[in-house]
């Protein structure tokens, strides 16, 4: 399968400007998660893929996280889009 270039934005309605860009490359938007608690933002991403060749079976794991403390204006109201 081929890799897909996603890029997610978080925002918040408070601040002008984006707070993060992320790039999250190969994942699919399902495999994706956005949580936040006590003002830190994580995004973790983890995709698992097996794959039948004449060699024999071949599998792939990845798993991505990145977390960071929203700037205090910003804790109420966070969106993100992909």
């Amino acid at each position: 399968s081929r890799l897909r270039r996603l890029g997610m934005m978080l925002s918040s309605s408070c601040c002008q400007s984006p707070l993060a860009l992320i790039d999250v490359k190969g994942f699919d938007p399902k495999d994706v998660t956005v949580t936040m608690k006590d003002g830190r933002v994580t995004v973790s991403a983890e995709r698992k893929e097996e794959r039948n060749t004449c060699m024999g079976k071949t599998s792939s794991y990845r798993r991505y996280t990145k977390a960071f403390s929203l700037p205090p204006c910003c804790e109420k109201e966070v969106t993100y889009s992909v």
